[in-house]
């Protein structure tokens, strides 16, 4: 604890710098400055490093390369190793900032900025945290790994996803993942809901806009697929509840969201002043984000959606349409009873004096990948930052939350990597 004092300053300079690299994705901006950034950090605290580029994977281009950073710490005897894993990108800023988004303002205790809290200051706390506990305790078993990865906003296909086929995150190599992600610093989240992404198209025929009925308004048909969902489809997934324990409340049912609709003409380019031509649109298409439970299928979410526009063909003159996938996610729970899982939970006992919260996540995180992929079930996602700042305007992250959670973090160290003797020490 001492150590950890005497980094605060650090840690919040640390947090201002990683700040301060815009690493926007779309479309994937300065993944290789901030990947270099901490390669000179964790040279530094004796960490042996990789530059990963992540070639092939959706969006890799010379322009915008995918880049990510390994590094691995070698204890001084055999035991197991502890990976912490923190994506590098950021979403884009938005409308509504009173503060610099790239600012990294420290002002009240908070600092500022996109990525402060999803998730540059879980990855900031994260380093503090290892390097206090490397400088307390060198004769440590086992290894460290952190690693800065790419693309997460986006699916972590460039990151998380890439390394796991990789081998980065094979039992073999890694047996214990925390991932920093902001779900506050007095809860443990052991997982995360499933996503079905796709594409609906519903198609008409093109006429004069002065003669529709010569023609087949797509829009029109769209409506009557939206119709049906307001009807049937909303209200049977707001009946269904989980028993993973999702933050928040209204995540604990089925949701869906209509990403976006586009129908007809496209839209004029900006400052244009043409008129739009008279037409009958011949296609509608919606883009939907439909999140659901681990108590339902992949393949039941697939098929609802599909039996609806079924039988709107059936029940409705020249309705026709087509469904595309655009990704899916299978959802992912780590058992409480899990090491790494009791290993965080005790560690926020000892450090805020309350019991932790067990959580599951109501949008997806890396974890799907160490799971799937990497075929590693003891991973759970810790770190500071208030999960409904993500993606906000003056989005921040709280000094003292961080200090909270690198002290947790260096006391799950501590447990998983100490002698029993040396672990009580640390924690009297």
């Amino acid at each position: 604890m001492a150590a950890l004092q005497e980094r605060r300053e650090d840690l919040i300079t640390l947090t201002q710098d990683l700040i301060r690299i815009p690493t926007l994705n779309p479309p994937g901006e300065n993944y290789r400055e901030i990947c270099e950034y901490l390669d000179r950090r964790l040279k530094g605290a004796g960490f042996e490093t990789q530059l990963i580029r992540a070639h092939g994977t959706p969006g890799d281009c010379d322009a915008y390369p995918r880049w990510n950073v390994v590094a691995r710490r070698e204890g001084r005897r055999r035991g197991d190793c502890v990976h912490f894993t923190s994506h590098i990108d950021v979403v884009d800023v938005g409308a509504g900032w009173t503060m610099d988004p790239f600012g990294g303002e420290l002002k009240d205790g908070k600092i500022y900025g996109r990525g402060a809290c999803d998730m540059k200051g879980g990855l900031a706390a994260s380093i503090i945290a290892v390097e206090a506990f490397l400088a307390t305790h060198p004769d440590y078993a086992g290894a460290i790994e952190i690693s800065g990865t790419a693309d997460e906003e986006s699916g972590g296909y460039g990151g998380v996803a890439y390394l796991a086929e990789k081998g980065f995150f094979s039992p073999e190599r890694v047996q214990h993942v925390i991932i920093p992600e902001p779900l506050q610093k007095d809860r443990v989240c052991l997982g995360h809901r499933g996503g079905w992404w796709a594409e609906i198209e519903t198609f008409g025929e093109i006429a004069h806009g002065s003669m529709p009925f010569l023609g087949d308004c797509a829009v029109r048909h769209m409506g009557a697929v939206l119709d049906r969902f307001e009807d049937r489809l909303y209200p049977a997934m707001a009946a269904r509840h989980t028993e993973m324990p999702v933050v928040p409340e209204g995540a604990r049912s089925s949701t869906m969201n209509i990403n976006s609709i586009h129908g007809g003409q496209p839209e004029q380019a900006p400052g244009s002043t043409a008129l739009p031509s008279h037409c009958v649109p011949d296609s509608c298409r919606i883009v939907i984000d439909r999140r659901y439970l681990v108590e339902e299928s992949l393949d039941s979410v697939r098929g609802e959606i599909v039996d609806l526009l079924e039988g709107l063909k059936r029940d409705r003159p020249r309705f026709d349409y087509a469904v595309r996938e655009l990704n899916h996610v299978i959802p992912s729970m780590t058992d409480r009873e899990a090491p790494i899982a009791r290993t965080v939970a005790a560690a926020i006992e000892e450090v805020m004096g309350k019991e932790a919260e067990f959580v599951a996540s109501p949008g997806s995180y890396d974890q799907k990948h160490i799971d799937r992929i990497g075929k590693l079930k003891n991973c759970v996602a810790y770190g500071p930052g208030l999960l409904e700042l993500a993606h906000k305007p003056d989005e921040y992250v709280g000094v003292d939350d961080m200090m909270d959670s690198a002290a947790v973090m260096a006391r799950s160290l501590a447990a998983l990597l100490l002698p029993d003797d040396k672990n009580r020490e640390t924690q009297e």
